[in-house]
C-alpha cells in the first residue's frame, strides 16, 4: 500500500461505530456534540471518537488483539498505526463510557462491577490526569481490540480551519454495559436505526462522513453483518471530500459524485469558489485553453444541458468552439458574450438536435466556417447541419503554435461522431461518446453497438488525462472509464444472450424486462433502442436471428 502522509495542518483522530441488535433492526450508537462557537461540529450527531493523545502510544503494551506493525502496513504508516485504535477506545470510555477490555487471558472483564471506580477513571481521562495505559494496569485488564474492524479513512476537506486524519472503526457494543453521556462532548446518546438515523423528521445535524456511513450500513439487515463486511474488507481508499459553491450556498462534495475531480483539479487548495453545479449561461475556465457554457436544456436526455467548449490557443487568440448546442437565442447570446477570442470555426461532435442545430447561428454571429461530418440516416438528426468541411479520422486542426485538435472519428452513438483531443492538454471532448454518470443511448439504424465498442476500445491507445463530455463534468481516469464502459455493454449483452435462450424467441417487449430488469420501467422505452442495438450485434456475430418481428438464437 502507498504510504499515506497526513498534511501538517490535520490532526489524527480515530472515532468507533458501536453497534447492537434493537427491536426494530441494529442500531449505532450517536451522541449529539456540545455547541461551540467557531466549530462546524457544534450540535452534530457523529460516532464517539477525537484525536489521538500521546498517551495512546504508551498504552500499546496493554492491548490484546492488536499489533502496530500489522495495522501500521494497512494503514500506510512506518508505524503508529495501533494509536487510532487505542484512541478509539479510550475516546469512546471518555464521551459514552463503553470500555472495551478483557482479562490478559482474553477471559470477560466484569466492567459493571467496576462502575464507581471506573467512573472517576473516566473524569480524571478527560481532564488528562491520567492515561488509559494506566488505567489497564490498575485493574488488572488489556484494551480488548480483538472485535475491532477497520471500516473507514477519511481526511477532512483543504482550506478548513480545522482537518482532521480520522480512523474508522466498527464493533459489536459490549454486553452489560449501558452508555452514560459525558455531558461534556456528549450531550446526548441515540440508539438508532441508520434509516432512522437518515430520517429527514429527525433533523439532526449530520457531517458529510456521519451521513455516508449512515448510508451504507443502512444496507445491511444485521449488525453481524455489517461487522463482518467491515472485518472483509483489505483496502480501505482515503476519503477527502471537497469544498464547492452553489447557487444556495456552500456545499460539501464527496470523491463519489461527479463533480468532484472537476473541483479537485479547478481548486486543489480547497478556497470553496468553484461550482459544484452546471448553470447555463455561465462560464467555466476549465484551463487556459479550455472554457465551457452549458445550454439551457436539461433533460431526462441531457442532464444538465448540453456542454459547449471554447478551445484555444491563448496567445494566438485563435478559437473553435465545439458544439454549439440547440438554435436557443439565450444561449447563443452567452457564447457571444463570454467567447474568450475570435472564433475561426465551429465543429460538431455529431448532429442529434441538442449539439449542432446552434451552428447556422454561431457561424453567422462569430463569421466562422462550420466543420463536422454528416450522418448516414436522416432520422431524428439536424437537417440544418451543412458542414463547410467534412472532417476526416486523425485529422489535427491547428489554433495556434501552442494548441491543436485531434479528430477521432468515433461512431457507435451517431454514425458521424467525432471526439476532438486537445493534444496539449491530453483532454477528450467527447460530445455523447461518454457521457458522465449514464451511458448513451445506441439507436438503430444510425446507431451502431459493433461500432460503438469498437470506438470505445480503440481510444484505449490514445495517452488521455482528462474527459470533456458534452454532458456533465470534467471526468477523470479516461481508461478507466472506458473499460467500464466496455464491460458494462458486454455485460448488458450476455444477459441478452442468456434472455434469448431462456426463451428461445421473443419479441423485443418479452425481451425488455429480462434484459434490463435492473432499469426503472420508465426508462424501458429508451432502453429499448439499445437492446435493438445489442440484437443487431449478436446478429452479426452470428449468435441470434432476427425473424419478423422476433428474434431467436442462431443454430
Amino acid at each position: 500500500m502507498t504510504p499515506h502522509l497526513t498534511p501538517q495542518d490535520a490532526r489524527r483522530a480515530a472515532s468507533l461505530l458501536l453497534l447492537r441488535e434493537g427491536a426494530g433492526g441494529f442500531e449505532v450508537l450517536m451522541m449529539r456534540r456540545a455547541e461551540r462557537d467557531g466549530d462546524m461540529r457544534s450540535g452534530a450527531c457523529v460516532f464517539p471518537g477525537g484525536v489521538l493523545d500521546p498517551g495512546d502510544r504508551d498504552a500499546q503494551r496493554w492491548c490484546l488483539g492488536g499489533d502496530d506493525a500489522a495495522l501500521s502496513r494497512r494503514f500506510g504508516l512506518p508505524e503508529g498505526g495501533l494509536d487510532y485504535a487505542v484512541a478509539a477506545l479510550r475516546e469512546t470510555f471518555e464521551e459514552v463510557g463503553l470500555l472495551l477490555v478483557a482479562q490478559p487471558d482474553g477471559s470477560p472483564f466484569d466492567v459493571a462491577a467496576h462502575a464507581a471506580a471506573l467512573h472517576g477513571w473516566r473524569e480524571r481521562l478527560q481532564r488528562g490526569e491520567t492515561s488509559i495505559g494506566a488505567l489497564c494496569e490498575a485493574f488488572g485488564v488489556r484494551l480488548d481490540l480483538r472485535g475491532l474492524a477497520y471500516t473507514s479513512h477519511w481526511l477532512t476537506p483543504p482550506g478548513l480551519p480545522k482537518r482532521f486524519d480520522t480512523r474508522f472503526f466498527m464493533v459489536l457494543a459490549p454486553a452489560g454495559q449501558v452508555a452514560q453521556a459525558d455531558l461534556g462532548e456528549a450531550v446526548e446518546l441515540m440508539w438508532l436505526t441508520p434509516q432512522q438515523a437518515l430520517e429527514p423528521q429527525r433533523d439532526l445535524k449530520l457531517l458529510p462522513v456521519t451521513r455516508r456511513t449512515l448510508q451504507d450500513l443502512a444496507k445491511f439487515g444485521s449488525a453481524q453483518a455489517a461487522w463482518q463486511d467491515a472485518e472483509a474488507r483489505r483496502e480501505i481508499p482515503l476519503t477527502m471530500p471537497r469544498r464547492a459553491s452553489t447557487r444556495k450556498g456552500p456545499r460539501i462534495v464527496l470523491p463519489d459524485e461527479l463533480p468532484y475531480a472537476e473541483v479537485a483539479r479547478l481548486d486543489p487548495e480547497g478556497r470553496g469558489d468553484v461550482a459544484a453545479e452546471l448553470v447555463p449561461g455561465v462560464p467555466v475556465r476549465l484551463s487556459p485553453r479550455l472554457l465551457r457554457i452549458t445550454a439551457p436544456n436539461p433533460g431526462m436526455m441531457t442532464g444538465p444541458g448540453t456542454n459547449s467548449y471554447f478551445v484555444g490557443d491563448p496567445e494566438a487568440k485563435c478559437w473553435a468552439l465545439v458544439d454549439p448546442g440547440p438554435a436557443d437565442a439565450a444561449h447563443l447570446q452567452a457564447l457571444q458574450q463570454h467567447a474568450p477570442g475570435p472564433v475561426v470555426m465551429v465543429l460538431a461532435t455529431h448532429t442529434h438536435v441538442d449539439h449542432s442545430p446552434g451552428a447556422v447561428a454561431a457561424a453567422q454571429a462569430f463569421g466562422a466556417p462550420v466543420f463536422g461530418r454528416r450522418p448516414r440516416f436522416l432520422q431524428g438528426q439536424d437537417a440544418t447541419f451543412a458542414p463547410e468541411r467534412e472532417l476526416a479520422d486523425g485529422e489535427q486542426l491547428l489554433l495556434g503554435p501552442g494548441t491543436a485538435l485531434r479528430v477521432f472519428h468515433t461512431p457507435g452513438h451517431a454514425s458521424n461522431h467525432l471526439c476532438y483531443l486537445v493534444e496539449q492538454e491530453r483532454t477528450l471532448l467527447t460530445g455523447d461518446h461518454v457521457m458522465q454518470g449514464s451511458t448513451v443511448v445506441i439507436n438503430p439504424p444510425d446507431g451502431d453497438m459493433s461500432a460503438y465498442l469498437k470506438a470505445l476500445a480503440a481510444l484505449l491507445d490514445v495517452d488521455l488525462q482528462w474527459l470533456a463530455p458534452g454532458h456533465g463534468f470534467l471526468v477523470a481516469e479516461p481508461h478507466a472509464v472506458l473499460r467500464g464502459l466496455i464491460q458494462h455493454r458486454l455485460r448488458r449483452e450476455a444477459k441478452v444472450r442468456k434472455a434469448l435462450e431462456a426463451l428461445g424467441e421473443g419479441a423485443l417487449e418479452d425481451l425488455l424486462p429480462r434484459v434490463y430488469d435492473d432499469v426503472p420501467a420508465g426508462l424501458h422505452p429508451v432502453a429499448r433502442r439499445s437492446l435493438l442495438a445489442h440484437l443487431l450485434k449478436l446478429q452479426d456475430d452470428g449468435v441470434a436471428l432476427e425473424q419478423g418481428t422476433r428474434w431467436r438464437v442462431q443454430a
